[in-house]
């Protein structure tokens, strides 16, 4: 047989509104009592019944998240720091990685009270739901709130950064296949800095990797290895892309950053344990987990003191990949 609220509000000697209140942690119940009802709820194999408690609070407490892969290292290091804001906020998550359709219809199901979807295309599926939703990404016409991580001015940080270290000849290789807006930002950042500081941009130190895995990465860089240019530095588009930078760079015996430096975009402390630890530039993942849950949440409550749309600052973390222009003694192309 199961307890219920009545069996503890008997042998506490207490009403039932009080064992609820207790149990629910409300500063109405003296704390002395709060502790025997407690106790006595514990003794008794007291589990409460949370389907009840969301009729009663229209709330689950539950967080929904949609997330395209937990396959890529930022991706999936970004999810885990979010999972912690949100715990942090007293609440749980669910994850999906099926389709923004599908992803929907099971969170009516839970009946959750906030989504955070990561791909924020086709917009049109949340304009029939009564959750509120939030993004990040890239803040162009969007529907629902976003938090915006600054990626065109992320590539032109890491572009600055190794131009003051008195590099001239920079490649940039990432998927800018156009297909994915993230993506996109990065290429135009790191082609208007190029402009504006009257360096060369062109095909040749425009790599394509027209993916976004490691081994896409690594593919690229053997092909601007073999190409006619000699850039003293490369930028990687994210993570993954790097590691593929990275081991593409060290099969043909280029040591970084004495033969060539190495920045990659996501700042995600793994940047510390790849092959060569890589100076990384982007905002730092738990920053970016922080102003994500932040601004769901005051969206949840309406709260009006968080903008709808959050553009955040993107920071480079120093790490040994990069070196001044004058002290590389050969260059990609021997």
């Amino acid at each position: 047989m199961s307890i219920t609220i009545k069996d503890i509000a008997q042998v506490a000697g207490v009403s039932y509104s009080t064992v609820s209140k207790a149990l629910n942690d409300s500063p109405l119940v003296k704390p002395e009592t709060k502790s025997k009802i407690i106790g006595i709820a514990q003794e008794l194999g007291y589990e409460p019944n949370y389907a009840a408690q969301q009729l009663v609070r229209k709330q689950s407490r539950v967080i929904g998240l949609i997330w395209p892969t937990i396959e890529r290292i930022a991706p999936a290091t970004l999810l885990t720091r979010i999972n912690e804001e949100i715990s942090k906020n007293a609440y749980s998550m669910v994850l999906s990685i099926n389709s923004i359709k599908e992803s929907l219809e099971m969170f009516k199901r839970f009946n959750v009270d906030g989504i955070i979807v990561f791909d924020e295309r086709n917009q049109e599926e949340f304009e029939s739901i009564s959750f509120p939703v939030v993004t990040y990404g890239v803040a162009k016409k969007k529907a629902i709130p976003v938090v915006d991580v600054n990626y065109q001015q992320a590539m032109e940080k890491a572009v600055n950064y190794l131009y003051e270290l008195g590099h001239k000849e920079i490649a940039y290789v990432g998927d800018f296949s156009l297909g994915d807006e993230r993506q996109k930002e990065k290429y135009y950042g790191f082609k208007n800095a190029m402009t504006r500081l009257r360096l060369p941009v062109s095909r040749e130190n425009l790599i394509n990797t027209n993916g976004l895995d490691w081994y896409d990465g690594y593919l690229a860089t053997k092909r601007l290895i073999s190409s006619s240019i000699s850039p003293t530095a490369v930028i990687g588009g994210s993570y993954d892309i790097s590691a593929g930078v990275v081991r593409a760079l060290r099969e043909a015996n280029r040591v970084i950053p004495k033969d060539v430096s190495v920045i990659s975009y996501d700042n995600v402390p793994q940047m510390a344990n790849l092959e060569v630890p890589l100076t990384s530039v982007g905002v730092p993942v738990e920053d970016m987990a922080f102003h994500i849950v932040k601004t769901l949440m005051a969206h949840m409550h309406k709260d009006d003191t968080v903008p709808y749309v959050n553009i955040l600052t993107p920071e480079i973390t120093e790490r040994n990949s990069c070196a001044h222009a004058q002290n590389i003694h050969r260059k990609l192309q021997s």
